[in-house]
């Protein structure tokens, strides 16, 4: 291979990183919020194939991409406050709740969604920061979705939010020790389910990434499994939003290997470099099996029995 395909390569696996990885960016910092208060969402893949039927739906019946964002985002929220507001129940399993509210997402999403398959939406911009080169190569890897650096704002925001601020501190608190939150005021089923519905507006907006960005299109396997990948990635990550960045950008990068080979003229192995992110996927829970490194950094609440 010659330097200049590596070099052709390495771009294509940058810019697809970006681009595959941006949805993942969303969902695993919307768990992340939700999991810092002491509850699972498993819900978040029938999260993010609703939100990205809607969003696409909104961008198409009024014409601008950004209110279909927001109204993925509003639709994500509104199906996980109703995964809030059943897990705040006396003896409800929140792993059940979210399998139910998984299936019901795409349920609904499969049934509404049926009319938008055909038609095309207005996209989600792109930001051109490879304008200065000449090269079409660094061209399509710098044309990067304008969500991506909402993501990373975002991902920052929470970063300084959970150690800085007194509503983070408060989501930490909630998910380290209810007892410690009750004692001082807190009502501890308010504060999860504020958290869980603000996890589940960002990761709407990773749904609207998906059906109005890349692949930029809505039809019923369009997230392939990606919501509830982002349930590894926040262990991988060990409930610390910037890492949720980096293992986004790890899963996006494999993800993008395969159509980055296709675009330098190698084809073999194709649908094998796609099932990367699996693999990938099945080697973290097998990484992180040992409770011991699997709890490290883990919400205390998360361990107990509800």
């Amino acid at each position: 291979m010659s330097l200049d395909a590596v070099l052709d390569l390495t771009l294509a696996v940058i810019g697809g990183a970006i681009r595959v990885g941006t949805p993942f960016l969303f969902v695993s910092l919307g768990e992340c919020l939700t999991e810092k208060s002491g509850r699972i969402d498993l819900g978040l893949e029938g999260v993010l194939v609703f939100s990205a039927m809607a969003g696409f739906g909104g961008a198409y019946l009024t014409g601008s991409p950004w209110l279909g964002v927001l109204l993925a985002g509003a639709s994500g929220a509104a199906l996980a406050l109703l995964h809030g507001l059943l897990c705040s129940l006396p003896r409800v399993s929140d792993i059940a709740t979210g399998i139910a509210l998984m299936l019901l997402g795409a349920g609904l999403a499969f049934y509404l969604g049926k009319p938008l398959i055909q038609p095309q939406a207005p996209q989600i911009p792109s930001i051109a920061l490879g304008a200065w080169s000449s090269s079409p190569a660094v061209q399509s890897a710098l044309s990067i979705n304008a969500l991506f650096p909402l993501g990373v704002a975002l991902a920052a925001l929470l970063a300084w939010g959970f150690k800085n601020t007194r509503p983070g501190l408060v989501v930490r608190m909630a998910g380290d020790s209810s007892d410690a939150a009750r004692a001082l005021g807190y009502s501890v089923n308010g504060v999860r389910i504020a958290a869980t519905s603000a996890g589940g507006f960002v990761a709407g907006l990773g749904g609207a990434s998906l059906s109005l960005y890349y692949p930029g299109s809505w039809n019923e396997g369009l997230s392939s499994g990606q919501g509830l990948i982002a349930v590894a990635l926040v262990i991988f990550a060990r409930w610390q939003p910037w890492r949720c960045l980096g293992a986004a950008l790890l899963f996006g990068g494999a993800g993008a290997i395969g159509p980055a080979l296709q675009s330098i003229g190698i084809g073999g192995g194709y649908h094998l470099f796609n099932a990367m992110p699996y693999a990938l996927t099945l080697a973290i829970l097998v990484a992180t099996c040992s409770p011991r490194r699997a709890l490290k950094g883990a919400p205390s609440e998360l361990g107990v029995s509800r």
